[in-house]
Protein backbone atom coordinates (compact mmCIF):
# COMPACT_ATOMS: atom_id res chain seq x y z
CA UNK A 1 0.00 0.00 0.00
CA UNK A 2 1.64 3.29 -1.28
CA UNK A 3 1.46 6.00 1.26
CA UNK A 4 -1.40 9.05 0.27
CA UNK A 5 -0.45 11.95 -1.39
CA UNK A 6 -1.64 14.24 2.15
CA UNK A 7 0.75 11.72 4.75
CA UNK A 8 3.63 12.31 2.10
CA UNK A 9 3.54 16.57 1.96
CA UNK A 10 3.06 16.00 6.34
CA UNK A 11 5.83 13.78 6.77
CA UNK A 12 7.85 16.47 4.55
CA UNK A 13 6.89 18.81 7.73
CA UNK A 14 8.71 16.92 10.39
CA UNK A 15 12.38 17.20 9.34
CA UNK A 16 14.22 14.65 11.34
CA UNK A 17 11.89 12.34 9.86
CA UNK A 18 13.00 13.09 6.51
CA UNK A 19 16.49 14.18 7.53
CA UNK A 20 18.25 11.90 9.60
CA UNK A 21 17.90 8.26 7.43
CA UNK A 22 16.22 7.18 10.72
CA UNK A 23 12.77 5.08 10.58
CA UNK A 24 11.43 6.43 13.98
CA UNK A 25 9.35 3.34 15.76
CA UNK A 26 9.96 4.01 18.89
CA UNK A 27 7.19 7.11 19.05
CA UNK A 28 5.49 6.19 22.15
CA UNK A 29 8.93 7.59 23.88
CA UNK A 30 8.62 10.58 22.46
CA UNK A 31 7.12 12.17 18.65
CA UNK A 32 9.13 14.31 16.06
CA UNK A 33 8.63 17.26 16.22
CA UNK A 34 6.40 20.36 13.47
CA UNK A 35 8.47 22.53 11.35
CA UNK A 36 6.74 25.09 12.83
CA UNK A 37 6.91 24.63 16.31
CA UNK A 38 11.26 24.17 15.57
CA UNK A 39 10.68 27.76 13.62
CA UNK A 40 8.46 29.55 17.31
CA UNK A 41 11.11 28.07 19.77
CA UNK A 42 14.08 29.45 17.55
CA UNK A 43 12.23 32.97 17.14
CA UNK A 44 10.91 33.18 20.49
CA UNK A 45 14.63 32.47 21.99
CA UNK A 46 16.09 34.74 19.36
CA UNK A 47 13.80 38.05 19.75
CA UNK A 48 11.28 37.73 22.80
CA UNK A 49 13.23 35.37 25.83
CA UNK A 50 12.89 37.80 28.69
CA UNK A 51 10.85 36.78 32.04
CA UNK A 52 7.45 37.19 32.30
CA UNK A 53 5.05 40.14 33.99
CA UNK A 54 6.98 43.04 32.70
CA UNK A 55 5.65 46.02 30.86
CA UNK A 56 8.20 47.24 28.30
CA UNK A 57 7.69 46.32 24.58
CA UNK A 58 9.71 43.19 24.34
CA UNK A 59 8.07 42.05 27.86
CA UNK A 60 4.69 42.34 26.57
CA UNK A 61 5.23 40.58 23.33
CA UNK A 62 6.34 37.59 25.85
CA UNK A 63 3.40 37.87 28.00
CA UNK A 64 1.11 37.72 24.80
CA UNK A 65 2.80 34.38 23.34
CA UNK A 66 2.86 32.82 26.60
CA UNK A 67 -0.91 33.20 26.81
CA UNK A 68 -1.55 32.36 23.88
CA UNK A 69 0.02 29.32 24.03
CA UNK A 70 -1.82 28.31 27.78
CA UNK A 71 -5.59 29.10 25.54
CA UNK A 72 -4.40 27.29 22.67
CA UNK A 73 -3.61 23.91 24.94
CA UNK A 74 -6.99 24.64 27.20
CA UNK A 75 -8.69 24.51 23.25
CA UNK A 76 -6.98 21.48 22.00
CA UNK A 77 -8.79 19.37 24.42
CA UNK A 78 -11.70 21.62 24.73
CA UNK A 79 -11.42 22.59 28.17
CA UNK A 80 -11.46 26.28 29.97
CA UNK A 81 -7.94 28.02 30.44
CA UNK A 82 -8.22 28.12 34.05
CA UNK A 83 -9.17 24.11 34.09
CA UNK A 84 -5.07 23.59 32.85
CA UNK A 85 -1.75 23.78 33.85
CA UNK A 86 1.67 23.12 31.90
CA UNK A 87 4.67 21.29 33.07
CA UNK A 88 7.53 19.79 32.30
CA UNK A 89 6.55 16.56 32.19
CA UNK A 90 3.05 14.11 33.14
CA UNK A 91 4.95 12.38 35.48
CA UNK A 92 6.22 16.03 37.20
CA UNK A 93 2.50 17.31 37.02
CA UNK A 94 0.53 14.15 38.59
CA UNK A 95 3.46 14.05 41.52
CA UNK A 96 2.70 17.84 41.71
CA UNK A 97 -1.36 17.28 41.95
CA UNK A 98 -0.60 14.61 43.80
CA UNK A 99 1.12 16.97 46.69
CA UNK A 100 -1.84 19.54 46.35
CA UNK A 101 -5.03 17.25 47.09
CA UNK A 102 -6.35 16.22 49.83
CA UNK A 103 -8.93 13.61 50.60
CA UNK A 104 -11.18 12.30 53.43
CA UNK A 105 -9.84 10.15 56.11
CA UNK A 106 -10.30 6.67 55.11
CA UNK A 107 -10.65 7.50 51.60
CA UNK A 108 -9.42 4.62 49.46
CA UNK A 109 -7.43 5.12 45.31
CA UNK A 110 -7.93 2.46 42.84
CA UNK A 111 -5.40 2.52 40.60
CA UNK A 112 -4.68 0.46 37.69
CA UNK A 113 -1.78 -2.14 37.15
CA UNK A 114 -2.18 -1.55 33.15
CA UNK A 115 -0.55 2.04 33.55
CA UNK A 116 2.34 3.81 32.99
CA UNK A 117 4.26 4.25 36.38
CA UNK A 118 3.35 8.06 35.79
CA UNK A 119 -0.18 7.61 37.01
CA UNK A 120 0.69 4.82 39.63
CA UNK A 121 3.70 6.05 41.99
CA UNK A 122 1.43 9.42 42.52
CA UNK A 123 -1.22 8.33 43.88
CA UNK A 124 0.75 5.55 45.89
CA UNK A 125 3.00 8.52 47.90
CA UNK A 126 -0.43 10.42 48.56
CA UNK A 127 -2.82 7.34 50.17
CA UNK A 128 0.91 6.62 52.56
CA UNK A 129 1.34 10.43 53.37
CA UNK A 130 -2.50 10.74 53.98
CA UNK A 131 -3.11 7.14 55.34
CA UNK A 132 -5.29 6.03 52.46
CA UNK A 133 -6.32 2.98 51.14
CA UNK A 134 -4.68 1.69 47.43
CA UNK A 135 -6.57 -0.85 45.73
CA UNK A 136 -5.38 -2.63 42.14
CA UNK A 137 -7.23 -3.07 38.97
CA UNK A 138 -5.79 -5.55 37.39
CA UNK A 139 -5.91 -6.34 33.52
CA UNK A 140 -7.40 -9.53 32.23
CA UNK A 141 -5.65 -11.62 30.47
CA UNK A 142 -8.46 -13.15 28.70
CA UNK A 143 -9.46 -10.12 27.64
CA UNK A 144 -6.15 -9.38 26.13
CA UNK A 145 -4.65 -7.49 28.74
CA UNK A 146 -7.57 -4.92 28.63
CA UNK A 147 -9.14 -2.91 31.99
CA UNK A 148 -12.43 -5.06 32.45
CA UNK A 149 -15.70 -3.21 34.36
CA UNK A 150 -16.76 -6.48 35.74
CA UNK A 151 -12.71 -6.52 37.63
CA UNK A 152 -13.28 -2.79 38.94
CA UNK A 153 -16.84 -3.07 40.34
CA UNK A 154 -15.81 -5.18 43.42
CA UNK A 155 -13.12 -2.62 44.26
CA UNK A 156 -15.64 0.55 44.07
CA UNK A 157 -16.80 1.70 47.63
CA UNK A 158 -18.49 4.75 48.80
CA UNK A 159 -15.15 5.57 50.16
CA UNK A 160 -13.30 5.31 47.17
CA UNK A 161 -11.95 9.29 46.16
CA UNK A 162 -10.14 8.76 43.03
CA UNK A 163 -9.82 5.96 40.35
CA UNK A 164 -7.04 6.23 37.84
CA UNK A 165 -6.39 4.45 34.54
CA UNK A 166 -5.21 4.87 31.41
CA UNK A 167 -6.95 5.72 27.80
CA UNK A 168 -4.94 3.68 26.22
CA UNK A 169 -1.57 1.43 27.30
CA UNK A 170 2.12 2.41 25.99
CA UNK A 171 2.30 -1.45 25.99
CA UNK A 172 -0.72 -2.99 24.24
CA UNK A 173 -2.29 -0.16 22.35
CA UNK A 174 -5.52 -1.19 23.10
CA UNK A 175 -8.29 1.36 23.64
CA UNK A 176 -10.07 1.99 27.29
CA UNK A 177 -13.73 3.14 26.55
CA UNK A 178 -12.99 6.43 29.36
CA UNK A 179 -16.93 7.91 28.14
CA UNK A 180 -18.29 4.79 29.19
CA UNK A 181 -15.84 3.74 32.28
CA UNK A 182 -16.25 7.25 33.84
CA UNK A 183 -20.23 6.90 33.09
CA UNK A 184 -20.31 3.68 34.99
CA UNK A 185 -17.97 4.70 37.92
CA UNK A 186 -19.91 8.11 38.57
CA UNK A 187 -23.12 6.31 38.07
CA UNK A 188 -22.48 4.40 41.19
CA UNK A 189 -20.28 6.66 43.10
CA UNK A 190 -21.28 10.50 41.60
CA UNK A 191 -18.11 11.96 44.17
CA UNK A 192 -15.51 9.92 42.81
CA UNK A 193 -12.95 11.57 41.09
CA UNK A 194 -11.82 9.60 37.64
CA UNK A 195 -8.02 10.53 36.76
CA UNK A 196 -6.78 9.63 33.07
CA UNK A 197 -3.38 9.30 31.57
CA UNK A 198 -3.97 10.29 28.32
CA UNK A 199 0.12 10.38 27.11
CA UNK A 200 -0.15 7.26 25.12
CA UNK A 201 -3.46 7.93 23.63
CA UNK A 202 -3.27 11.97 22.94
CA UNK A 203 -0.90 11.30 19.72
CA UNK A 204 -3.22 9.64 17.60
CA UNK A 205 -6.80 10.68 17.98
CA UNK A 206 -8.68 14.08 19.05
CA UNK A 207 -9.22 14.73 22.96
CA UNK A 208 -12.64 16.50 24.28
CA UNK A 209 -12.09 16.28 28.22
CA UNK A 210 -15.68 17.29 28.51
CA UNK A 211 -17.44 15.05 26.70
CA UNK A 212 -14.98 11.72 28.56
CA UNK A 213 -16.78 12.86 31.77
CA UNK A 214 -12.95 13.18 33.13
CA UNK A 215 -12.18 14.75 36.60
CA UNK A 216 -7.59 14.62 35.46
CA UNK A 217 -6.09 14.16 32.12
CA UNK A 218 -2.63 14.64 31.34
CA UNK A 219 -0.45 14.33 28.54
CA UNK A 220 3.06 15.20 26.97
CA UNK A 221 2.93 17.80 23.52
CA UNK A 222 6.85 16.09 23.04
CA UNK A 223 4.76 12.85 22.11
CA UNK A 224 1.96 15.08 20.46
CA UNK A 225 4.46 16.41 17.47
CA UNK A 226 5.14 19.03 19.80
CA UNK A 227 7.89 20.52 22.51
CA UNK A 228 9.25 19.04 26.04
CA UNK A 229 6.33 20.25 27.59
CA UNK A 230 2.88 18.71 29.24
CA UNK A 231 -0.12 19.40 30.41
CA UNK A 232 -2.65 18.72 33.29
CA UNK A 233 -6.57 19.65 32.98
CA UNK A 234 -8.56 19.45 36.30
CA UNK A 235 -12.34 19.65 35.84
CA UNK A 236 -13.77 22.32 38.52
CA UNK A 237 -15.12 20.26 40.96
CA UNK A 238 -11.96 19.04 41.67
CA UNK A 239 -10.83 22.16 43.11
CA UNK A 240 -12.47 21.92 46.19
CA UNK A 241 -9.54 18.70 47.23
CA UNK A 242 -6.54 21.23 45.70
CA UNK A 243 -4.53 23.46 48.00
CA UNK A 244 -1.90 25.71 45.94
CA UNK A 245 1.57 24.97 45.99
CA UNK A 246 2.11 28.33 44.60
CA UNK A 247 3.77 31.19 46.31
CA UNK A 248 1.53 32.25 49.11
CA UNK A 249 1.38 36.42 47.09
CA UNK A 250 -0.01 34.46 44.02
CA UNK A 251 -3.13 34.30 42.93
CA UNK A 252 -5.17 30.84 44.11
CA UNK A 253 -8.53 31.03 41.78
CA UNK A 254 -7.17 28.85 38.77
CA UNK A 255 -5.66 24.87 38.32
CA UNK A 256 -2.79 27.37 36.78
CA UNK A 257 -2.91 29.81 39.97
CA UNK A 258 -2.40 26.91 42.14
CA UNK A 259 0.23 24.41 40.87
CA UNK A 260 1.92 26.58 38.19
CA UNK A 261 5.51 25.96 39.48
CA UNK A 262 6.90 28.24 36.55
CA UNK A 263 7.32 24.62 34.76
CA UNK A 264 5.09 25.80 31.90
CA UNK A 265 8.68 26.25 29.57
CA UNK A 266 8.15 29.98 27.84
CA UNK A 267 9.68 29.51 24.29
CA UNK A 268 8.02 26.08 24.11
CA UNK A 269 4.37 27.29 25.88
CA UNK A 270 4.77 30.07 22.50
CA UNK A 271 5.01 27.56 20.21
CA UNK A 272 1.73 25.54 20.95
CA UNK A 273 -0.88 27.80 19.20
CA UNK A 274 1.12 26.50 15.69
CA UNK A 275 0.49 23.01 16.72
CA UNK A 276 -2.89 23.21 17.81
CA UNK A 277 -4.00 25.04 14.06
CA UNK A 278 -1.92 22.05 12.86
CA UNK A 279 -4.16 19.44 14.56
CA UNK A 280 -7.03 19.73 12.90
CA UNK A 281 -10.07 17.88 13.11
CA UNK A 282 -9.71 16.40 9.32
CA UNK A 283 -6.15 16.09 9.94
CA UNK A 284 -7.25 13.45 13.29
CA UNK A 285 -9.01 11.95 10.33
CA UNK A 286 -6.58 11.01 8.12
CA UNK A 287 -3.98 10.45 11.15
CA UNK A 288 -6.49 7.49 12.07
CA UNK A 289 -6.70 6.17 8.82
CA UNK A 290 -2.75 5.86 8.28
CA UNK A 291 -2.00 4.55 11.30
CA UNK A 292 -4.82 1.81 11.14
CA UNK A 293 -2.78 0.74 7.29
CA UNK A 294 0.41 0.82 9.63
CA UNK A 295 -1.31 -1.68 12.02
CA UNK A 296 -2.84 -3.91 10.09
CA UNK A 297 0.31 -4.30 8.31
CA UNK A 298 1.96 -5.58 11.12
CA UNK A 299 -0.15 -7.46 13.10
CA UNK A 300 -0.72 -9.24 10.38
CA UNK A 301 2.95 -10.21 9.76
CA UNK A 302 3.18 -10.91 13.82
CA UNK A 303 -0.27 -13.30 13.39
CA UNK A 304 1.52 -15.15 10.67
CA UNK A 305 4.45 -16.54 13.16
CA UNK A 306 3.32 -18.99 16.00
CA UNK A 307 6.17 -18.38 17.57
CA UNK A 308 5.48 -14.42 18.52
CA UNK A 309 2.94 -13.38 21.67
CA UNK A 310 1.34 -9.90 20.99
CA UNK A 311 0.19 -8.13 23.84
CA UNK A 312 -3.04 -6.16 23.38
CA UNK A 313 -5.72 -6.95 21.04
CA UNK A 314 -5.40 -8.15 17.64
CA UNK A 315 -7.58 -6.05 16.20
CA UNK A 316 -6.32 -3.44 13.77
CA UNK A 317 -9.21 -1.08 13.70
CA UNK A 318 -8.71 2.68 14.69
CA UNK A 319 -11.45 2.28 17.47
CA UNK A 320 -9.72 -0.58 19.01
CA UNK A 321 -6.09 0.55 19.28
CA UNK A 322 -2.85 2.95 18.17
CA UNK A 323 -0.21 1.60 16.59
CA UNK A 324 1.56 0.62 19.55
CA UNK A 325 2.87 -2.74 19.28
CA UNK A 326 4.56 -5.00 21.61
CA UNK A 327 5.23 -8.32 21.78
CA UNK A 328 7.73 -11.24 22.71
CA UNK A 329 9.41 -13.97 20.33
CA UNK A 330 9.66 -17.67 21.77
CA UNK A 331 13.53 -18.76 22.19
CA UNK A 332 14.18 -14.78 22.13
CA UNK A 333 15.27 -12.15 25.30
CA UNK A 334 14.05 -8.41 23.86
CA UNK A 335 16.87 -7.23 24.25
CA UNK A 336 18.76 -9.81 22.17
CA UNK A 337 16.19 -8.99 19.51
CA UNK A 338 16.37 -5.81 19.04
CA UNK A 339 19.96 -5.80 19.61
CA UNK A 340 19.84 -8.12 16.93
CA UNK A 341 17.99 -6.10 14.34
CA UNK A 342 20.04 -3.12 14.89
CA UNK A 343 23.32 -5.19 13.75
CA UNK A 344 21.03 -6.08 10.91
CA UNK A 345 20.53 -2.78 9.82
CA UNK A 346 20.60 0.19 12.27
CA UNK A 347 18.01 2.46 10.32
CA UNK A 348 15.15 0.77 12.63
CA UNK A 349 14.68 2.64 15.86
CA UNK A 350 12.48 0.50 17.86
CA UNK A 351 12.55 -0.36 21.56
CA UNK A 352 13.05 -3.01 24.42
CA UNK A 353 12.35 -2.81 27.89
CA UNK A 354 9.38 -2.47 30.14
CA UNK A 355 8.84 1.09 29.32
CA UNK A 356 8.01 2.34 32.51
CA UNK A 357 5.01 -0.18 33.01
CA UNK A 358 7.15 -2.53 34.89
CA UNK A 359 4.04 -3.85 36.68
CA UNK A 360 1.65 -4.85 33.76
CA UNK A 361 4.95 -6.60 31.79
CA UNK A 362 5.46 -8.46 34.92
CA UNK A 363 2.87 -10.23 34.55
CA UNK A 364 3.29 -11.11 31.34
CA UNK A 365 5.54 -14.26 32.66
CA UNK A 366 8.29 -13.80 30.30
CA UNK A 367 10.97 -16.04 29.35
CA UNK A 368 13.35 -13.25 30.11
CA UNK A 369 11.26 -10.36 32.31
CA UNK A 370 14.61 -8.71 32.58
CA UNK A 371 14.21 -7.69 29.39
CA UNK A 372 10.59 -6.60 28.87
CA UNK A 373 9.03 -6.29 25.69
CA UNK A 374 9.37 -5.75 22.26
CA UNK A 375 7.82 -2.41 21.32
CA UNK A 376 7.49 -1.08 17.85
CA UNK A 377 5.43 2.36 18.15
CA UNK A 378 4.43 4.52 14.69
CA UNK A 379 2.77 7.56 13.84
CA UNK A 380 1.03 8.58 11.02
CA UNK A 381 4.58 9.91 9.15
CA UNK A 382 5.92 6.53 9.14
CA UNK A 383 5.23 4.34 6.26
CA UNK A 384 3.88 1.64 4.91
CA UNK A 385 7.76 0.74 3.08
CA UNK A 386 9.24 1.49 6.61
CA UNK A 387 7.05 -1.37 8.70
CA UNK A 388 7.50 -3.53 5.72
CA UNK A 389 11.30 -3.17 5.53
CA UNK A 390 11.37 -3.49 9.15
CA UNK A 391 9.59 -7.36 8.68
CA UNK A 392 12.03 -7.81 6.36
CA UNK A 393 14.61 -7.51 8.88
CA UNK A 394 12.67 -9.65 11.79
CA UNK A 395 12.70 -12.49 9.11
CA UNK A 396 15.56 -12.38 8.54
CA UNK A 397 17.05 -12.28 12.10
CA UNK A 398 14.52 -14.44 13.17
CA UNK A 399 14.30 -17.31 10.47
CA UNK A 400 11.71 -20.02 9.97
CA UNK A 401 8.33 -19.81 11.57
Amino acid sequence: MAQTTWATETRNRFPAVVGTGQAYMDNAGGSQVLDVVIDSIKHYLSNTNVQLGASYVVGKQSNELFAAGLLASAKFINADPGEVVLGSASTQLLHNLSSALKFPPGSEIVVSATDHETNIAPWLRLAENQGHTIKFWKPSPSHEWTLQLSDLEPLLTSKTALVAFTNCSNVTGTIHDVKSYASFIKGKYPETLVAIDGVAFTPHRQIDVKALGVDFFVFSWYKVYGPHISLLYAAPRTQKYITPLSHFFNPKETLFDKLNLAGGNYELTASLPLLVDFLTSETWERIKKQEEALSKTFIDWVLSRPDIILYGTKESSSDKRVPVLSFSVKGWGSKDLVEAVEKEDSRYGIRWGHVYAKRLVDSFGLEKPEEGIVRVSLLFYNTIEEVEGLIKVFEKVLGGK
